[in-house]
């Protein structure tokens, strides 16, 4: 799976020593100003009024979503903050640009003045930290920094002392890894193409022109599904995503084994919360979900569908006082363009598809200002097809794409 580690960078955690370190002993907790703004008035989008980054208890963004007043802000910078409340209390972030506390999170400083992090560093903390307080914390146990504060992290030692230079390479080695995993992907799926068609262009051109319709989800899908409970401890290990409410790995809770309904691919769920999400491959899931049967549509306008429910049903109207049910999603009325009466599932395609392209345009960049640096990584190592790392899969003549999700290895790299 590309979200495991390589042989040699899991053999290089095993070599080394170990120690545990009480976050206490290595950080404090960044006194702030308060500031008595409510989100919902916020900016989403940088301001020349509100400038500045404000963190709450989210994880879209690392936290990250509002902007606010340099006024009475108190601006911190390359520090480590931590979620204390909500379904996500406990994620950690490294936060390396400006930013403010707002509300529901916090802020903390590692301790001493004569060790200077990088980058590199705090991030493998961030994984440390994530790794002790994470799951292990909920709505009614937050992980506020005086329950955590005595909670022991796992760090590399070497004379007995935190091995930093390890911590460095080690996230040096696995940035290179992932970057590599980066651009096969980008090159097997064709979204290494980011160039526009001009019937791409066109449909971004004209879509302020475009004639929009009210529609019921009923009416155009059939009737929502709702899922079945399955709680935690009758799930069996297995292979199926198993969806249930929540922002956080796209509401996929467990991989499960059971005998439970399975859903089709290119559908879309709605959460309890009325929060609507594509999934591109076939799941279970539990009461707390409603999937709506959009799997006929073409995969681009499926995709615009979801994001024309999300846009209805997630809208705080739906909250743990008034959930969102199957029969929700039968009443809810959506807006598309329409064509002759009827919903233009053509444009929508193909504006979804320009809309990947400008959306992936920046990560196929940086994925190639990055090429070089994992050419010389694998010169450097004699390596040619970087297969100590990545195994024997060719990428190049491979037109497997569940294969190359499986294996996750092998990508030839080609000099310039």
């Amino acid at each position: 799976m590309l979200g495991k580690i390589d042989a040699s960078l899991s053999n290089k955690l095993r070599s080394v020593g170990w120690g545990e370190y009480p976050l206490s002993q290595l950080f404090t907790k960044i006194k702030v100003n308060s500031l008595n703004y409510k989100t919902s008035e916020l900016p989403s989008k940088r301001t020349v009024e509100c400038p500045l980054p404000a963190l709450t208890a989210g994880i879209q963004n690392q936290g990250l979503n509002n902007y606010v007043p340099l006024k009475d802000a108190t601006v911190l910078k390359n520090v480590i903050t931590i979620s204390a409340n909500g379904a996500n209390t406990g994620a950690t972030f490294y936060q390396s640009k400006e930013f403010t506390v707002l509300q529901d999170a916090y802020a903390i400083n590692w301790i001493y003045d004569n060790t200077t992090l990088t980058d590199r560093q705090y991030l493998f903390l961030v994984s440390a930290i994530t790794k002790t307080i994470r799951g292990n914390y909920e709505w009614t146990n937050k992980a506020g920094w005086e329950r955590i504060k005595n909670e022991k992290i796992q760090l590399p030692t070497k004379n007995n002392e935190i091995y930093f230079d390890f911590m460095e390479n080690f996230i040096e080695e696995l940035e290179k890894e992932r970057i590599s995993y980066l651009s096969a992907y980008l090159k097997i799926s064709g979204l290494n193409n980011y160039v526009l068609t001009s019937e791409e262009e066109k449909s971004i051109n004209n879509f302020n022109n475009l004639k929009w319709e009210t529609y019921n989800l009923e009416k155009l899908f059939g009737k929502s599904t709702r899922g079945k409970r399955l709680k935690s401890e009758d799930r069996i290990p297995g292979d199926l995503p198993f969806v249930t409410a929540g922002e956080a790995n796209e509401g996929i809770s467990d991989f499960i084994g059971n005998n439970v309904q399975n859903f089709p691919k290119n559908t879309t769920t709605i959460d309890m919360f009325g929060s609507a999400k594509y999934r591109n491959y076939e799941y279970g899931g539990d009461d707390h979900v409603a999937i709506v049967h959009t799997e006929n549509l073409p995969m681009n306008a499926a995709i615009f569908v979801t994001s024309a429910i999300h846009k209805s049903s997630h809208n705080g109207q739906f909250d743990y006082g008034r959930n969102f049910y199957a029969k929700d999603a039968d009443e809810l009325y959506i807006s598309l363009p329409t064509k002759d009466g009827k919903p233009d599932f053509d444009v929508m395609e193909t504006i979804v598809s320009a809309i990947h392209k400008l959306v992936i345009k920046d990560v196929v960049l940086y994925a190639h200002d990055k090429y070089k640096d994992i050419y010389t990584y694998g010169k450097e190592n004699k390596v040619d097809n970087l297969k100590d790392v990545h195994g024997h899969v060719d990428y190049e003549n491979s037109n497997n794409l569940n294969m190359v999700a499986e294996e996750g290895e092998g990508y030839k790299l080609e000099e310039d």
